[in-house]
């Protein structure tokens, strides 16, 4: 994508709609050439042959009108004052809704972009949108791979830690070590398409507060924000070995099953039957809960996360 703005930048075309479904692939083939369509508000602008390489951007007129998709228009396109670099804005975009599955704009208004407004107050640490995702999503867990899951969490280390303590650290607004309801409700606030309620915020904040304290520390959080396809996917060999020192928490006797006695004193404390516990893990219906049926369980969400309602507000992409 940004090969096309390259070169038809540097031929004085500017495209100014640059999306997802502009972008087509020429086959179904798995090396075919990717194709830029749908050029009717594209505008020419100095052409790139009377200046150099490295004004290539700046050069030019500046277009004037509000042409483009919602969620892709650049700040200089709503000003009135925008010339190639809204193209490198949209891509941008995109290249954000690739790695996150979601758009990093949520609004009804023009002016409502708070972190790239002039005079704005960014902070130096965004909150990460898939980590507010992530803690959504574990009061939806069961309570097997929520205990799970926290195993898994007290094998990292510091330094695999320390993007999520930047997270910790940009929800804990007081600075005091811990996240509070009051906290945990202006954090999930920011995922402007969810729009929770009370009610729900506290739910959430119960199922990832594991002390019963009223409040999330940093051990709790790491449980609830953890990616874990993602420590799977970077180094499969410490996964393996992470995930089994997370098994053996369960396995007392270390003969390579987690038995339902185990279960119950490891969850000590945990009301109701341990039948349904074991029942979501026990995939070849033995009793007991292997270290494969382990991981799968920690790959995998519950049931109750698989028919999570789509977040509200979602509008599909318009001209303006």
């Amino acid at each position: 994508m940004l090969k096309v703005a390259a070169e038809c930048h540097l031929h004085g075309l500017v495209h100014r709609d640059m999306k997802p479904e502009n972008f087509l692939f020429k086959s179904t083939k798995e090396n075919s050439p990717l194709k830029a369509t749908d050029f009717g508000l594209s505008d020419f602008i100095k052409p790139a042959e009377t200046i150099s390489h490295t004004d290539t951007i700046s050069a030019g007129k500046k277009f004037q009108d509000i042409v483009g998709s919602a969620y892709y228009v650049a700040p200089e396109v709503l000003k009135r004052r925008s010339g190639p670099e809204s193209d490198v804005w949209s891509i941008g975009v995109i290249t954000y809704i690739l790695l996150c599955g979601r758009r990093p704009f949520w609004d009804k208004t023009e002016d409502a972009h708070p972190w790239v407004r002039e005079g704005g107050d960014a902070s130096e640490i965004p909150i990460d949108i898939s980590v507010l995702s992530n803690m959504r999503r574990f009061v939806k867990y069961s309570r097997l791979k929520q205990f799970a899951l926290r195993a898994l969490a007290s094998t990292l280390d510091d330094g695999e830690l320390a993007d999520l303590r930047d997270q910790f650290d940009a929800i804990d607004v007081d600075k005091n070590g811990s996240i509070s309801l009051e906290e945990m409700r202006q954090a999930l606030a920011k995922d402007l398409p969810w729009k929770l309620k009370d009610s729900r915020v506290l739910e959430i904040l119960q199922a990832i507060d594991s002390n019963t304290d009223g409040l999330v520390d940093f051990s709790e959080f790491v449980a609830a924000a953890l990616h874990v396809h993602q420590l799977e996917e970077h180094n499969s060999e410490k996964w393996h070995q992470r995930s089994q020192t997370a098994f053996e928490k369960f396995d007392l006797d270390k003969d390579g099953y987690i038995t339902p006695e185990e279960l119950r004193m490891v969850t000590h404390g945990l009301r109701g039957s341990i039948d349904p516990l074991l029942e979501e893990a026990d995939i070849d219906k033995d009793g007991k809960i292997s270290l494969s049926e382990f991981r799968r369980l920690l790959r995998t969400a519950s049931i109750g996360s698989r028919n999570a309602p789509s977040p509200s507000g979602h509008r599909n992409s318009q001209k303006i």
